[in-house]
């Protein structure tokens, strides 16, 4: 059986855009007063470590979220995500990729969790 480990493709091109659509969701969602649930059935980890060995290995983050991270010709519609992986990478140097909970949890008003991977906002 082959086995699929998240922490050797954190990060890449298909987490930029699947983490892009998610936080556009979120604040869409946001926009309006009204309460919603966020339930995520298919998280992995919450952050990985890109110097980690798995990361390391494949280098696959270096053709995703590397080639944002140090760009000031963002688009407005890449804000909300690179403000949420920033926020897990304090002193300006990338060495963690959030996980779609902490990027929910870094765009949720509230901060409300229901379980570990459920977020009422």
């Amino acid at each position: 059986m082959l086995s699929y480990r998240h922490s050797f493709h954190a990060g890449n091109h298909a987490d930029v855009l699947k983490h892009t659509v998610q936080s556009l969701i979120i604040t869409a969602l946001k926009e309006k007063e009204k309460p919603f649930l966020y339930l995520d059935t298919n998280a992995g980890a919450g952050r990985y470590q890109l110097s980690g060995e798995h990361a390391e290995r494949t280098g696959e983050y270096l053709e995703g979220i590397a080639k944002l991270w140090q760009r000031d010709d963002i688009p407005e519609a890449l804000t909300p995500y690179l403000n949420a992986v920033k926020a897990y990478n304090s002193n300006g140097t990338l060495r963690f990729y959030p996980g779609s909970p902490l990027i929910a949890r870094q765009l949720l008003r509230g901060r409300k969790w229901c379980a570990k991977t459920a977020i009422s906002s």
